[in-house]
Formats: C-alpha cells, sequence, structure tokens
C-alpha cells in the first residue's frame, strides 16, 4: 500500500507525479526543483541557492513524513553543467552528517523550466 506526502512549503507537482510516496516504511521524494513555494519562481542566486532551495524542499517534505534529513539514504543530484558539481557539493554537505546517504550525480541535458539543479531522494523511516 502507499500514500502521497504533500506539504505547502515545497512547490506543487508540476505533472502527474506526488511530492513524495511512502510505501512500506520508505519514502521517495520526488525530484525537487529548486522553486521557492512561496514565490512559485527559482531561488534567487546563482547553483548554491538553486542547491539549498532543492534541499529545503526535499526537507520540508520529509518533514510533513515525520522525517528529517537523517532518514535519508539515497539521493540522485541532477545538475544542467557538471561544472556546477563542486559549488553543489558545498551546499550538500551542510544539509547531511555522516553516515552521509549514497548518491549519484550526473550532469543532464537540460533540467525542467531551465533550472540548474534537481534533487531526489529516497529515505527510510
Amino acid at each position: 500500500m502507499k500514500s502521497a506526502i504533500s506539504t505547502t512549503k515545497a512547490p506543487g507537482a508540476i505533472g502527474p507525479y506526488s511530492q513524495a510516496i511512502e510505501a512500506n516504511g520508505m519514502v521517495f521524494v520526488s525530484g525537487q526543483l529548486p522553486i521557492d513555494p512561496a514565490t512559485g519562481n527559482f531561488a534567487e542566486g546563482g547553483v548554491k541557492e538553486q542547491a539549498r532551495q532543492s534541499l529545503t524542499n526535499i526537507k520540508n517534505i520529509l518533514a510533513e513524513a515525520g522525517l528529517d534529513m537523517s532518514n535519508v539514504v539515497k539521493t540522485c543530484v541532477f545538475l544542467a553543467d557538471i561544472n556546477d558539481f563542486a559549488a553543489v557539493n558545498e551546499v550538500y554537505a551542510t544539509f547531511f552528517e555522516a553516515p552521509f546517504p549514497a548518491r549519484s550525480a550526473m550532469a543532464v541535458k537540460d533540467l525542467p523550466k531551465g533550472g540548474r539543479v534537481e534533487i531526489e531522494c529516497i529515505a527510510v523511516k
């Protein structure tokens, strides 16, 4: 059995998907673009600010599920430019503590709405 998780503290889905799904004690958070839910726009600034907003969106979705960043076991980081890896990694490190989640990071051709970063995760209760 699965249930949808939704909060107004993260941007609403821009397509036929849920912000997150909980199934069997696991929470699967959809890719979070760096959209500020208060404005509906990308976080102002550069890729660091965008990474911070994407991770804040994840944090808020997890909170709605009664979890926090320490419950995250796997992340996927999608970058529009692999040259942004170090800057995103710097921000990413402020959201997690050891033992750090497993992670994949990759450059992609494009991200929705022209974003520079999108991050998804899996968390376990």
